[in-house]
């Protein structure tokens, strides 16, 4: 990009400077960005949609140069967009751009367009001194997010179109936008790792790499920064030559400057993907190509190698798992992972690459990271299937992706380490969502539309409507005013709603209507601009929900309506007592919770499941309201001196010490939905002994993970010889072991 000086359309930010050729210092890396979107419209005026053909390009140059013994961080660049108007009364454009010097904007490279440019963050509740309140700073908050939402049409980045270009806007016409640009100091969006030793840049190892929180691409270029607007790109980045540029889509070339010095990467994306998928690492990265998979390429910092061959042996199984349990092909050309320092997310997906913390390295002699690298790995392949290849229609429908891509990645848990491991995480995932929404409140997942209104029939006259209770201290209807911890566990919850929902309609009909996104997406990202097919690459709540009842005839509107557009758990809390002469066993479970925060009724079926001497019997209730009682006649009797082996719920059977137990009970334990298929917390009233019986000779991890739990209420010797013989217990799962450990500390 050629010098550029602030105009008078410029705007000042601070601590962002015009960078000139006598301030330039040492280039690391330069860039140049194209690329092509669409979108549904740039301005408030009555103009209808705008198409856009947008091709992103330009030169970006980004530098690392002393200053007082300090260093400074900076980039210029170029970004070009090509919109094409649906209608001929386009006057005004609005795009993001965070943080970005903006020198001047160029129609067709020959008319100069006048902009404004305002980021609302900057004075939130600055000029109300009288209003010092959370409540006050939060609605500030919001309408400062709702102000620049690309998705509701608005941007930091307003551009007029001159009266003397106006003749270049036409219905269908191709108009080409160059945005020149600059960058200080960043304060998010692009991060330099400059290591404090001797060297040069590539001997230091010094490298950089964005990132951002959710659609947070204006923070390096401008762009219209909404996952609904998909686009083909061309990028190029010029480096030095110690250096290699890392981004999206197939790598085309590589050009050497004449002096030798730096080199230019020519990155080509002609599957559309969005502007927040995009991203780049620069660095003196070392390369692995997988020799399993030639498409698949590694990148790490230097003497990692041996760590990177090690951690990343396994990941070529991953793509043929998903590919084959999705029976679709990997939507892109290629894949590249790159391994960087100091990154705040040990993974983050993009568009055919990924950016992973080199903390996921480890050698063979570490064992317990295989777990929490291979399923890190797997996670950001399949964001590539349902994230990247297939994004979100608004912010609110960002569960689906979250929740498919974390659902088939827990599959490939399951395959790839074993029941125990993912039972173990779903239990703690759960845990998790339980303990956040009861301190914070109930995540609502889709919070666009209210759910249908109860039946009046099917309402409890004793429960009288009340408001729900946000609970939260910041605003949920914008992804920018959200804490990162609820984005986290809004991830959580959003898989075990889609594992849910799996046990609703069975597994491989789940699978058939990812199956289908996924072949109606293909099939549209083979498709031109203008066929208006690209909606196809976009999920929605409702597009998700017909797809469901168009594979499996099953109309989901009220599971939607009360899991995803609702917020909350059920809460159980069981009690029994065994009626000796009937031989029955007297359930009773209440739901006395209903009015704390983040607590709900749940009205259906429950299943309960009751280990008896004779076996283990299952036995499905029908909660109706807040406290449901059952008579279930138990089919064994009392032998507690007579010498026979217990049949446990795997089918095997065992030898148990009967002489704790009740002498006139046949109930060894009892267990509340144990399959996890609901969103819930339990509290399960029964005495230590049977505890104890539940945590030696129950099968399933999270039944004695939960036995456990409940253990820490009864110091008794009896417990303690319970849990030091799990612990010696070589057979049993070592994830129960260390949690009988920790137990025993206490």
């Amino acid at each position: 990009m050629g010098e550029t000086g602030a105009s008078h359309w410029c705007v000042q930010i601070e601590g962002i400077v015009p960078i000139t050729r006598a301030n330039r210092g040492r280039v690391l890396f330069g860039a140049v960005y194209r690329g092509a979107l669409v979108t549904d419209g740039f301005e408030d005026m009555d103009c209808g949609a705008v198409q856009a053909v947008e091709r992103l390009g330009g030169a970006a140059c980004a530098s690392v140069e002393e200053r007082d013994k300090g260093l400074t961080q900076q980039a210029q660049g170029f970004v070009e967009l090509t919109i094409v108007p649906l209608k001929d009364n386009l006057r005004t454009i609005k795009l993001n751009a965070k943080q970005c010097r903006i020198y001047r904007v160029l129609l067709n490279d020959s008319f100069e367009a006048p902009f404004q440019y305002f980021d609302p963050f900057l004075d939130i509740c600055q000029g109300d001194a009288k209003q010092r309140s959370l409540e006050a700073f939060s609605q500030s908050h919001l309408a400062a997010a709702l102000q620049i939402d690309p998705d509701r049409n608005a941007g930091e980045l307003v551009i007029s179109i001159p009266s003397e270009a106006s003749h270049l806007v036409g219905e269908g016409k191709g108009l080409r936008i160059g945005i020149e640009f600059s960058l200080e100091q960043p304060q998010g969006g692009v991060h330099f790792v400059i290591p404090d030793c001797e060297g040069t840049l590539a001997e230091r190892a010094a490298h950089m790499f964005t990132y951002g929180h959710e659609n947070s691409s204006r923070l390096w270029f401008p762009c219209v920064d909404s996952y609904a607007e998909p686009c083909t790109w061309k990028l190029e980045f010029t480096v030095d030559e110690s250096m290699t540029a890392v981004s999206c889509g197939d790598l085309i070339e590589v050009v050497y400057t004449p002096d030798m010095r730096r080199k230019t990467f020519h990155y080509m994306l002609t599957t559309p993907a969005c502007a927040p998928n995009i991203a780049l690492a620069v660095g003196p990265f070392e390369i692995f190509v997988d020799p399993y998979m030639h498409e698949v390429t590694h990148f790490c910092l230097p003497q990692l190698m041996p760590l990177l061959k090690v951690s990343a042996r396994y990941m070529h199984e991953a793509f043929e798992f998903y590919e084959e349990t999705l029976a679709n092909r990997y939507p892109y050309s290629c894949y590249k992972q790159v391994f960087v320092d100091e990154v705040d997310q040990d993974v983050s997906a993009y568009a055919t690459m990924s950016i992973l913390s080199t903390n996921l390295l480890h050698s063979l002699a570490i064992v317990d990271q295989t777990y929490i690298t291979r399923k890190a790995m797997a996670q950001a392949i399949a964001e590539q299937f349902f994230g990247c290849f297939i994004s979100m229609q608004n912010w609110s429908d960002t569960w689906l992706p979250k929740g498919i891509s974390t659902y088939l990645c827990g599959l490939y848990a399951k395959k790839s380490f074993g029941n125990n491991e993912y039972r173990g995480w779903i239990h703690s995932e759960l845990q998790e969502i339980v303990r956040y929404e009861e301190q914070f409140g109930g995540i609502v997942l889709d919070p666009s539309q209210a759910p249908a209104p109860i039946p009046a029939s099917m309402a409890s006259p004793a429960q009288p409507p009340r408001a729900p209770d946000p609970g939260f201290y910041f605003p949920v209807r914008n992804v920018h005013t959200m804490s990162p911890k609820y984005l986290e566990v809004l991830r959580k919850k959003a898989h075990l709603i889609m594992r849910m929902l799996e046990h609703r309609i069975g597994q491989e009909l789940l699978l058939q209507v990812f199956n289908k996104q996924l072949s109606l997406a293909s099939n549209a990202s083979q498709q031109k601009i203008g066929s208006g097919l690209w909606t196809h690459m976009l999920i929605s709540t409702n597009v998700f929900a017909k797809a469901i009842f168009t594979v499996t005839g099953k109309d989901m509107s009220v599971f939607v309506d009360q899991w995803v557009r609702t917020g909350g758990h059920a809460k159980f809390n069981l009690s029994f007592v065994f009626n000796r002469k009937r031989n029955t066993v007297e359930l009773e479970i209440r739901q006395d919770a209903t009015a704390q925060r983040g607590i709900k009724k749940y009205v259906g079926p429950l299943l309960v499941t009751i280990q008896e001497l004779d076996g283990t019997f299952r036995h499905t209730l029908q909660v109706e309201g807040t406290v449901a009682k059952a008579d279930i006649t138990c089919h064994s009797k009392s032998r507690r001196n007579k010498k026979k082996k217990i049949p446990l719920c795997t089918g095997e059977e065992v030898d148990m010490d009967l002489s704790a137990m009740d002498a006139d009970s046949p109930v060894l334990w009892i267990r509340l939905d144990p399959e996890m298929t609901l969103l819930r917390s339990t509290f399960i009233e029964q005495p230590d002994y049977q505890w104890q019986y539940q945590l030696r000779h129950e099968r399933d991890v999270t039944a004695q993970l939960e036995a456990i739990q409940a253990l820490e209420r009864y110091s008794t010797p009896a417990t303690r010889l319970a849990l030091t013989d799990t612990i010696e217990n070589e057979q049993a799962y070592y994830m129960v072991r260390c949690r009988a450990s920790l137990c025993l500390t206490k």
